[in-house]
């Protein structure tokens, strides 16, 4: 446990969390909604603070990260918590229904230790929600960058402009889940607001940190061609053409098992409203190995980067340019 940043006193021995766009507003002896952040006696605390659930090497390509450092290996590190409520959630486990759950306590020092030691080049706070826990990947991003090693966050996009602001120059990379594109769904699905993760996109990207967005397609919820195309228009017109996106196909898990998957004509649509609407790197996740897992050049049409899975099989481009036309495919290759 240790004193929280981003945060301040209120009246009556409340605290104000200022980590995440939920700012809770937290009672003596409660915690906030993501269950780790707890006021006591007027001072908001990390209870989490190095307990971590789950870690492991893991190709780049599975946060997904596509785009940045790819062919590499991440060590992925989860905590427990989060500050959503998706009743869909695929890691409710650790996010939502921890309370059984094994932790291990890992100290700031020993994370860039552990990711050399596993032949990993960048360190990846995922699984869970990785803003929640704040203070311990702050430190143990400041030490692996001192180590040599890149960062990312795999995340919800639900953090402060503040405490954005506090981390990125010592985060490289995020992949964004944007969970739909109405308030509606945020606030049915989530308890949670769309705009401040629509904010955090263009935040993340102005601070110089490389992003990639994913859109878990979720029959009859936010599957519609209307939805998923001002979602692509978005994309191009406020985080760029170039800007990698990832949709991924939904399967039934946690509260929400009644649902169907993802049909493919669905995951078509989205990707070819993509496509329409200007994107030029977009790829399809959670099917069998297709062609839409590929970067192809959109100057040539040459195959750049072909992938199985979570795996490169072949990579013919050249500092992060297609090889054959020289065009940029805003790869980023080395360490930032």
């Amino acid at each position: 446990m240790k004193e929280a940043l981003q945060w301040k006193s209120l009246d009556g021995g409340k605290v104000e969390c200022r980590l995440c766009s939920h700012r809770c507003k937290i009672v003596d002896g409660a915690s906030g909604i993501c269950t780790v952040r707890r006021n006591q006696g007027g001072r908001l605390m990390a209870t989490s603070y190095g307990k971590v659930s789950s870690m492991g090497p893991d190709p780049i390509e599975k946060k997904p990260l596509y785009h940045f450092m790819p062919g590499t290996r991440a060590f992925s590190l989860g905590g427990v918590g989060c500050n959503f409520r998706c009743d869909y959630c695929q890691n409710w486990s650790i996010s939502q229904d921890y309370s059984s759950r094994g932790l291990r306590q890992v100290q700031p020092d020993e994370v860039p230790v552990l990711a050399l030691k596993n032949g990993c080049q960048s360190i990846s706070w995922t699984y869970n929600e990785p803003p929640i826990w704040h203070e311990f990947a702050l430190d143990s991003s400041k030490l692996a960058k001192t180590a040599g090693l890149a960062t990312t966050y795999v995340t919800n996009g639900y953090i402060t402009e503040e405490a954005l602001r506090e981390i990125s120059p010592y985060l490289d990379a995020a992949n964004v889940d944007v969970k739909g594109f109405t308030e509606e769904f945020y606030k049915r699905r989530c308890q949670a607001k769309l705009q401040p993760v629509l904010d955090t996109c263009v935040l993340a990207l102005e601070l110089g940190i490389f992003i990639e967005v994913t859109y878990l397609i979720i029959p009859t919820q936010n599957d519609t061609p209307d939805e998923i195309k001002r979602f692509c228009e978005w994309v191009r017109d406020s985080l760029g053409p170039d800007l990698p996106v990832h949709f991924s196909r939904f399967h039934p898990d946690f509260n929400y098992r009644d649902a169907p998957r993802t049909p493919m004509e669905t995951m078509t649509m989205a990707y070819r409203a993509a496509k329409e609407a200007g994107l030029n790197f977009v790829y399809l996740g959670n099917i069998p190995h297709c062609d839409e897992e590929n970067t192809i050049c959109p100057e040539c049409g040459t195959l750049a980067i072909e992938r199985a899975g979570f795996f490169v099989n072949r990579d013919v481009s050249r500092d992060g340019k297609c090889g054959q036309c020289g065009r940029g495919l805003n790869v980023v290759t080395e360490i930032p």
